[in-house]
């Protein structure tokens, strides 16, 4: 073999070496980086769960402080009729 096809074949041998460690590499850093996305976004339902249930609770209280008003200044019948 001459020197030039030798130098050809290491060229070419540790040029696909090296794109197969990339391609490895990157693929596991995409992985990685998948997999931060998917707990960011676990992370932000668990905490817009944690609000949308703050926030019923102000209602429901809101409106538990409104009916206890309600009641001092009007009477209030629980709509079944006389018995």
């Amino acid at each position: 073999m001459s020197t030039a096809s030798k130098l050809t074949l290491g060229v070419t041998s540790l040029s696909a070496v090296v794109t197969v460690l990339f391609v490895h590499y990157s693929q596991r850093w995409e992985k990685a980086a998948m997999h931060e996305g998917v707990l960011r976004d676990m992370e932000m339902q668990r905490q817009k769960q944690e609000r949308v249930q703050q926030e019923r609770l102000q209602d429901f209280e809101m409106q538990r402080a409104l009916e206890q008003e309600y009641r001092k200044v009007q009477s209030v019948s629980d709509g079944t009729g006389p018995k």
